[in-house]
Protein backbone atom coordinates (compact mmCIF):
# COMPACT_ATOMS: atom_id res chain seq x y z
CA UNK A 1 0.00 0.00 0.00
CA UNK A 2 1.42 3.18 -1.27
CA UNK A 3 2.19 5.89 1.91
CA UNK A 4 0.06 8.73 2.50
CA UNK A 5 1.26 11.88 2.55
CA UNK A 6 0.27 14.58 5.99
CA UNK A 7 -1.15 17.73 5.37
CA UNK A 8 2.19 19.49 6.62
CA UNK A 9 3.71 17.53 3.78
CA UNK A 10 1.40 18.29 1.10
CA UNK A 11 1.75 21.61 2.31
CA UNK A 12 5.51 21.60 2.02
CA UNK A 13 5.04 20.38 -1.97
CA UNK A 14 4.23 23.81 -3.15
CA UNK A 15 1.24 22.11 -5.28
CA UNK A 16 0.03 25.89 -6.31
CA UNK A 17 -3.84 26.16 -6.75
CA UNK A 18 -4.41 22.88 -4.78
CA UNK A 19 -5.90 22.80 -1.24
CA UNK A 20 -5.61 19.89 1.33
CA UNK A 21 -9.09 18.73 2.81
CA UNK A 22 -10.21 15.16 4.20
CA UNK A 23 -7.32 13.24 3.10
CA UNK A 24 -7.59 14.93 -0.53
CA UNK A 25 -6.19 17.19 -3.01
CA UNK A 26 -8.78 19.81 -4.54
CA UNK A 27 -8.82 22.62 -6.92
CA UNK A 28 -11.75 24.14 -8.90
CA UNK A 29 -10.77 25.29 -12.81
CA UNK A 30 -12.66 28.24 -13.88
CA UNK A 31 -13.76 26.94 -17.84
CA UNK A 32 -15.98 30.14 -18.44
CA UNK A 33 -17.96 28.09 -20.39
CA UNK A 34 -19.15 24.43 -20.87
CA UNK A 35 -17.30 23.58 -24.25
CA UNK A 36 -13.94 24.52 -22.56
CA UNK A 37 -14.93 22.51 -19.36
CA UNK A 38 -15.74 19.00 -21.28
CA UNK A 39 -12.33 19.71 -23.29
CA UNK A 40 -10.37 19.92 -20.35
CA UNK A 41 -12.24 16.86 -18.69
CA UNK A 42 -11.26 14.77 -21.58
CA UNK A 43 -7.49 16.12 -21.25
CA UNK A 44 -7.75 15.12 -17.79
CA UNK A 45 -9.22 11.42 -18.64
CA UNK A 46 -6.46 10.91 -21.11
CA UNK A 47 -4.18 11.88 -18.53
CA UNK A 48 -5.65 9.43 -15.83
CA UNK A 49 -5.91 6.62 -18.08
CA UNK A 50 -1.99 6.97 -19.11
CA UNK A 51 -1.28 7.34 -14.91
CA UNK A 52 -3.53 4.52 -14.52
CA UNK A 53 -4.69 6.65 -11.27
CA UNK A 54 -7.93 8.74 -11.66
CA UNK A 55 -9.41 11.52 -10.09
CA UNK A 56 -13.20 12.55 -9.52
CA UNK A 57 -14.79 14.99 -11.72
CA UNK A 58 -17.57 17.16 -11.44
CA UNK A 59 -18.39 19.33 -14.58
CA UNK A 60 -20.39 22.26 -14.39
CA UNK A 61 -21.11 25.12 -17.27
CA UNK A 62 -18.61 27.40 -16.14
CA UNK A 63 -15.92 25.44 -13.65
CA UNK A 64 -14.72 21.78 -13.21
CA UNK A 65 -13.99 20.81 -9.57
CA UNK A 66 -10.99 18.15 -9.32
CA UNK A 67 -10.71 15.74 -5.72
CA UNK A 68 -7.23 13.31 -5.97
CA UNK A 69 -7.37 10.66 -3.94
CA UNK A 70 -5.87 7.47 -3.34
CA UNK A 71 -8.49 5.08 -2.39
CA UNK A 72 -6.19 1.92 -1.66
CA UNK A 73 -4.46 3.85 1.20
CA UNK A 74 -7.86 6.37 2.07
CA UNK A 75 -5.76 9.32 1.59
CA UNK A 76 -3.37 11.52 -0.44
CA UNK A 77 -0.04 9.35 -2.08
CA UNK A 78 2.46 10.43 -4.34
CA UNK A 79 0.46 9.42 -7.08
CA UNK A 80 -2.03 12.02 -6.00
CA UNK A 81 0.75 14.81 -6.35
CA UNK A 82 1.77 13.62 -9.46
CA UNK A 83 -1.14 13.52 -11.30
CA UNK A 84 -2.13 16.77 -9.32
CA UNK A 85 0.87 18.36 -11.11
CA UNK A 86 0.25 17.12 -14.47
CA UNK A 87 -3.62 18.35 -14.34
CA UNK A 88 -2.18 22.05 -13.81
CA UNK A 89 -0.45 21.62 -16.60
CA UNK A 90 -2.74 20.95 -18.69
CA UNK A 91 -5.43 23.33 -17.47
CA UNK A 92 -2.26 25.97 -18.07
CA UNK A 93 -1.65 24.65 -21.80
CA UNK A 94 -6.18 25.13 -21.83
CA UNK A 95 -5.14 28.99 -21.26
CA UNK A 96 -7.65 28.52 -17.81
CA UNK A 97 -6.40 29.24 -13.91
CA UNK A 98 -6.99 26.94 -11.23
CA UNK A 99 -7.75 27.76 -7.71
CA UNK A 100 -9.06 25.47 -4.54
CA UNK A 101 -8.99 27.81 -1.99
CA UNK A 102 -12.69 28.70 -1.85
CA UNK A 103 -13.34 25.23 -1.25
CA UNK A 104 -14.76 23.04 1.53
CA UNK A 105 -15.61 19.57 2.97
CA UNK A 106 -18.46 19.08 5.18
CA UNK A 107 -19.29 16.36 7.56
CA UNK A 108 -21.94 15.44 9.90
CA UNK A 109 -21.58 15.02 13.49
CA UNK A 110 -24.12 13.35 16.21
CA UNK A 111 -23.14 13.92 20.17
CA UNK A 112 -24.14 10.51 21.97
CA UNK A 113 -22.56 8.47 24.72
CA UNK A 114 -23.20 5.35 22.94
CA UNK A 115 -22.00 5.66 19.00
CA UNK A 116 -22.36 1.52 18.85
CA UNK A 117 -26.34 1.65 19.59
CA UNK A 118 -26.45 4.16 16.65
CA UNK A 119 -24.57 4.02 13.95
CA UNK A 120 -25.90 0.62 12.31
CA UNK A 121 -29.02 2.57 12.14
CA UNK A 122 -27.46 5.25 10.38
CA UNK A 123 -25.67 2.96 8.17
CA UNK A 124 -28.89 1.52 7.23
CA UNK A 125 -30.97 4.71 6.91
CA UNK A 126 -28.37 6.61 4.55
CA UNK A 127 -27.49 3.38 3.10
CA UNK A 128 -23.44 4.30 4.12
CA UNK A 129 -20.63 1.82 5.21
CA UNK A 130 -18.34 1.62 7.91
CA UNK A 131 -15.15 1.67 6.79
CA UNK A 132 -12.64 -0.53 7.76
CA UNK A 133 -10.36 -0.05 11.17
CA UNK A 134 -12.85 3.25 12.40
CA UNK A 135 -15.94 3.19 14.89
CA UNK A 136 -17.39 5.98 15.09
CA UNK A 137 -18.16 7.17 11.55
CA UNK A 138 -20.05 6.00 8.55
CA UNK A 139 -19.32 6.98 4.81
CA UNK A 140 -21.57 7.42 1.39
CA UNK A 141 -19.51 5.22 -0.34
CA UNK A 142 -19.75 7.24 -3.41
CA UNK A 143 -17.81 10.30 -1.60
CA UNK A 144 -20.82 12.17 -2.81
CA UNK A 145 -22.57 12.69 0.22
CA UNK A 146 -21.10 14.15 3.96
CA UNK A 147 -19.58 11.68 6.43
CA UNK A 148 -21.88 11.36 9.69
CA UNK A 149 -19.79 10.48 12.79
CA UNK A 150 -20.52 10.23 16.72
CA UNK A 151 -18.98 12.46 19.10
CA UNK A 152 -18.87 11.20 22.48
CA UNK A 153 -21.16 12.74 25.09
CA UNK A 154 -22.08 12.34 29.08
CA UNK A 155 -25.38 10.02 29.36
CA UNK A 156 -27.13 13.14 31.01
CA UNK A 157 -25.59 16.24 30.39
CA UNK A 158 -28.01 18.50 28.00
CA UNK A 159 -25.88 18.16 24.73
CA UNK A 160 -26.72 19.47 20.87
CA UNK A 161 -27.95 16.34 18.74
CA UNK A 162 -25.91 17.80 15.48
CA UNK A 163 -23.17 19.91 14.46
CA UNK A 164 -21.53 20.45 11.10
CA UNK A 165 -17.62 20.03 11.09
CA UNK A 166 -16.74 22.30 7.95
CA UNK A 167 -13.19 22.15 6.54
CA UNK A 168 -11.41 24.90 5.00
CA UNK A 169 -8.13 25.82 4.10
CA UNK A 170 -6.56 27.40 6.56
CA UNK A 171 -5.99 30.63 4.76
CA UNK A 172 -9.67 31.26 4.70
CA UNK A 173 -10.20 30.87 8.26
CA UNK A 174 -10.17 33.76 10.00
CA UNK A 175 -12.47 35.35 7.26
CA UNK A 176 -14.69 32.76 7.79
CA UNK A 177 -14.61 33.80 11.49
CA UNK A 178 -15.41 37.49 10.85
CA UNK A 179 -18.35 36.94 8.73
CA UNK A 180 -19.94 34.27 11.33
CA UNK A 181 -19.64 36.88 13.97
CA UNK A 182 -20.39 39.59 12.01
CA UNK A 183 -23.82 37.79 11.54
CA UNK A 184 -24.61 37.35 15.15
CA UNK A 185 -22.22 33.87 15.88
CA UNK A 186 -19.05 34.27 18.32
CA UNK A 187 -16.14 31.79 19.33
CA UNK A 188 -16.67 29.09 21.79
CA UNK A 189 -13.39 27.46 21.61
CA UNK A 190 -10.23 28.46 20.11
CA UNK A 191 -8.14 26.23 22.69
CA UNK A 192 -7.67 23.22 19.40
CA UNK A 193 -6.68 26.18 17.18
CA UNK A 194 -5.80 25.81 14.51
CA UNK A 195 -7.04 22.95 14.01
CA UNK A 196 -10.33 23.49 14.63
CA UNK A 197 -12.51 26.31 16.23
CA UNK A 198 -16.12 25.97 17.63
CA UNK A 199 -18.17 28.63 16.95
CA UNK A 200 -21.89 29.21 17.95
CA UNK A 201 -25.30 31.16 16.80
CA UNK A 202 -26.86 33.21 18.58
CA UNK A 203 -29.22 30.37 20.43
CA UNK A 204 -25.81 28.17 21.02
CA UNK A 205 -25.98 25.94 18.65
CA UNK A 206 -22.56 25.07 17.68
CA UNK A 207 -20.93 23.70 14.72
CA UNK A 208 -16.58 23.78 13.80
CA UNK A 209 -14.24 25.09 11.41
CA UNK A 210 -11.40 22.47 10.83
CA UNK A 211 -8.27 22.16 9.15
CA UNK A 212 -5.39 19.83 8.62
CA UNK A 213 -2.94 22.02 10.99
CA UNK A 214 -1.74 20.21 14.13
CA UNK A 215 -2.82 17.14 13.23
CA UNK A 216 -1.29 14.03 13.44
CA UNK A 217 0.07 11.42 11.17
CA UNK A 218 -3.29 10.21 8.63
CA UNK A 219 -4.61 13.47 9.28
Amino acid sequence: MATTLTGTQVADLGLTGWVYLVGALRTRVATGDFTGGLALVQAIGAAAEEADHHPDLDLRYDRVDVRLHSHDADGVTQRDVDLARTISRLVTEAGLTHDGSALQSVELALDSPDAAAILPFWGAFLDYERRPGTDDEVRDPTGAHPTLWVQASGADEPRQRWHLDVWVDPSRVQSRIDAAVAAGGRVVDDSAAPSFWVLADAEGNRSCLCTWQDREAGE
